[in-house]
């Protein structure tokens, strides 16, 4: 069973589902509109309401899940949390308020995870087909057949700020709504080329903006689907009311109608840019592809090893050289004995890429190989697991002063400390056999390492010396003995 927390920026929204078969059948599903977009103020911060409102939220989930035995829980936050400024500092609190770490993703991979959402709901595997996301701060295009995404993009244009923008005070006028299209399709207008409709067979709306629009045109009469036709029917319903206040219509809860006039705006900017001649809603997206990645995780098909060896491959990485340090790295953490597994697979991947920036530089490759790790789009990646490796990699030679404010976690000191010595192990030329080393890692790191090593590799000494004065530089004693 697993429980999927998207933090939008209109609203938070829980998922519980249960693998069932072929496909993940929902078994709870909670809705609040926070409208956090709405909370962040001129400086780009969440404003303490905000923050307020979140966080009570969170904990109403945590008492949800906890009613539930799930074999795996994910929180992902988007766009507003990407934007805000003081995310970062509000992340630890709203962590304890739901009970599980957040994730603040990217717009490609929130962009992977609705495709994958839609590509399991739909099941038809050769079907060329756009998803469209319409969220309260960002929209993504998606392009795809069957479960392979070809492109995905975010787009900073989402319900919340162009209702506010466009929408002043919640008047609503034929002008306001012209100039929020035109805004929307000035986003984009550059990207659209690669999803006009000759790339594809079907188009499939899969954000609540576009089932709610579906559902509005139905219920009053405006039509039976989404086309040009019917938004601007629909649009022209909503001038007529004159104000978000007024709006009144089957199918439209009062406290969507402040944002689905922005939603409906950008909408018809993507109809009229791309030339979409129908948007299919579809009830699948975001939460169910958190579900699904959970379930192929859990089945190792977990999309992160994709990533690491397109890597591997694209940067042309010394596989044998990787290997090996991978392995050995592992071994090495397994002695030190750290409190969780939440470092191993990252610490793994790190030592798979470590050599990566070598296709930039041989000098400073290391530094090359955290800038790109930090900064590519790494399918089923978050930004926090990318930081986390570009910090191994970064410290996995030279000097430890540049990590020495997470060194203090003592679990990714203790995989720093194993990275390193495997790589150095393997460019002294030495076939590890792990019952003649010893690493222990407390209140200090104690390598007991076989004297016969020593005496075959003429340089281990000179190396271990210097790693000796490496940790010595940050405070931490290291101890090493020959047996």
């Amino acid at each position: 069973m697993y429980a999927a927390v998207d933090l939008g920026s209109n609203s938070f929204r829980l998922h519980i589902g249960k693998h069932d078969g072929e496909a993940i059948r929902v078994l709870k599903s909670v809705r609040e509109p926070i409208r956090l977009a709405a909370g962040i103020d001129e400086d780009g911060n969440l404003t303490p309401a905000a923050q307020q409102a979140a966080l009570n939220c969170l904990k109403n989930f945590r008492a949800v899940l906890a009613a539930y035995k799930l074999d795996a829980v994910r929180v992902v936050a988007t766009s507003a949390m990407r934007v805000a400024r003081n995310a970062t500092a509000f992340l630890p609190e709203a962590e304890q308020a739901i009970g599980h770490p957040i994730e603040i993703i990217s717009g490609e991979e929130e962009g992977r995870l609705i495709y994958m959402g839609v590509a399991y709901a739909v099941a038809l595997p050769g079907e060329r087909r756009l998803v469209i996301d319409i969220g309260g701060g960002s929209t993504e295009l998606i392009l795809g057949r069957g479960a392979e995404i070809d492109k995905v993009e975010s787009f900073s244009v989402g319900t919340v700020k162009q209702s506010l923008s466009f929408f002043i005070g919640g008047h609503v006028d034929a002008p306001s709504f012209e100039a929020a299209i035109l805004s929307a399709r000035s986003h984009f207008e550059d990207a659209a080329p690669p999803y006009h409709p000759q790339f594809w067979k079907q188009c499939y709306g899969s954000s609540g903006t576009a089932r709610t629009i579906a559902d509005i045109i139905v219920k009053n009469d405006i039509g039976r689907e989404i086309n040009a036709q019917t938004l601007d029917a629909l649009k022209q319903r909503f001038i007529e009311f004159g104000h978000v206040s007024k709006i009144d219509m089957p199918g439209l809860k009062p406290d969507r109608a402040a944002t689905i006039i922005g939603g409906l705006a950008i909408l018809i900017g993507l109809v009229r840019e791309l030339d979409i001649p129908l948007v299919q809603p579809i009830e699948a997206g975001l939460r169910m592809g958190v579900m699904w990645d959970l379930h192929l995780r859990s089945t190792r098909r977990d999309r992160r090893e994709q990533s690491v060896q397109a890597c591997v491959e694209r940067f042309h990485v010394d596989e044998r050289r990787a290997n090996r340090v991978a392995v050995d790295a592992l071994a090495l953490y397994a002695q030190t004995k750290p409190a969780s597994e939440q470092y191993n697979r990252l610490l793994y991947w790190s030592a798979l890429l470590h050599e990566m920036g070598m296709v930039v530089s041989h000098t400073g490759y290391h530094k090359h190989a955290a800038y790109i790790i930090e900064n590519a789009d790494l399918p089923g990646f978050t930004a926090r697991d990318q930081r986390t490796m570009s910090r191994l990699i970064v410290a996995h030679k030279g000097n430890l002063r540049k990590v020495v404010d997470v060194l203090a976690d003592a679990d990714f000191a203790k995989a720093v400390v194993a990275l390193r010595l495997s790589v150095l192990f393997m460019h002294s030329r030495i076939d590890i056999d792990f019952t003649q080393i010893k690493l222990r890692f407390k209140s200090r790191i104690e390598l007991e390492i076989s004297r016969a090593w020593v005496a075959e590799h003429p340089t281990l000494s000179y190396w271990l010396e210097k790693e000796q004065e490496q940790w010595d530089d940050v405070g931490v004693d290291f101890a090493i003995r020959t047996s």
